[in-house]
């Protein structure tokens, strides 16, 4: 039996199908759901039971659930926008603390989701060694929450037990629920498909032109086979970064929803918000060789053969 925390979010639910589509269906699903929409992210899935996550520690913690053999945490609030520190804390950081501290206790492989967010401005780089991780400055409470928790898997010596991996701007099917969150190419679409120009944050940094602000963009079908890797490889443990390795601008990003569309592109640069213009990052790129050095070859896709593929889906909106 696998338990599966965040199973009907977005990464989750599509790992969640990446175990059925291996004939795995002896799954626990564990999450929340709201008022989003996120249910559908479990059409057509197979798992044993559904516990929602507020019922779950305690069941977990009094013997009252069957062990499992593996752990995969994908579960926690990633909304970069949250102000309330105490939530945050209690949601993402104490909650993965008290299941991961079951876990080691029963010497289970814990896999869990750590963040790019983790590496704030980006002043020490995107290194995911200890030693770099132990320094690193987060520049947002989700970030600050994530960091937190890889900090104690490192300071208690846990690092040889878990598995941690920092995801990049993930994107694709089985986001439609995360309002706000959800990605740029996600959120506006149909707007592109309906003629509207494509709207990007101007850039405050002389360094960096209109558009040119950079992140690593990765498919979720591409962290999904990243995660398949550590779940079967679960000796491989220490903390990963997740991305493509290869940064991409906001513009790249919008000629490629225009390829994909078939539309001559339409670019737009607005005023970034002043609430998060000290917390932007212009700069991401994942440093792979950590990742390649414990043996995942994975290829992952271009950024527009991802967007390519992902039109597909959300010409009808469609799951993975």
């Amino acid at each position: 039996m696998i338990i599966l925390t965040g199973g009907a979010g977005f990464i989750g639910s599509c790992f969640l199908a990446r175990l059925n589509s291996q004939g795995i269906d002896d799954i626990i699903v564990v999450d929340n759901l709201d008022d989003s929409g996120k249910e559908r992210n479990l059409l057509g899935k197979r798992f044993s039971d559904y516990i929602p996550k507020d019922k779950f520690l305690e069941l977990l913690e009094h013997g009252r659930l069957p062990k499992p053999r593996h752990i995969i945490h994908m579960g926690a609030c990633s909304s970069t926008l949250v102000t309330d520190r105490d939530y945050l804390m209690s949601n993402n950081y104490e909650y993965s603390r008290r299941l991961a501290a079951w876990a080691f206790e029963h010497h289970l492989p814990f896999l869990y989701a750590s963040s790019a967010a983790t590496y704030g401005d980006g002043s020490f780089g995107y290194d995911d060694s200890d030693e770099n991780t132990l320094r690193l400055k987060p520049l947002n409470l989700y970030g600050e929450s994530k960091h937190l928790f890889d900090l104690w898997v490192l300071k208690n010596g846990y690092g040889a037990q878990a598995t941690g991996l920092k995801f990049f701007n993930v994107f694709g099917p089985n986001e439609y629920h995360k309002k706000e969150m959800m990605s740029v190419i996600c959120r506006r679409f149909d707007e592109l498909k309906n003629g509207q120009p494509m709207r990007l944050f101007k850039s405050y940094l002389p360094q960096y032109k209109d558009g040119e602000q950079k992140r690593d963009f990765i498919y979720v079908k591409d962290a999904v086979e990243v995660i398949w890797y550590f779940y079967e490889n679960h000796q491989a443990c220490g903390i990963f970064n997740l991305g493509t390795g290869v940064a991409r601008s906001w513009n790249d990003l919008a000629r490629a929803m225009f390829l994909a569309l078939k539309i001559q592109p339409k670019i737009e640069y607005i005023e970034m918000p002043a609430a998060i213009r000290d917390k932007y990052q212009y700069f991401t790129q994942a440093s792979m060789a950590k990742l390649r050095a414990c043996g995942c070859r994975h290829k992952f896709s271009t950024l527009e053969e991802a967007i390519a593929d992902y039109a597909t889906y959300l010409d009808s909106k469609t799951y993975i």
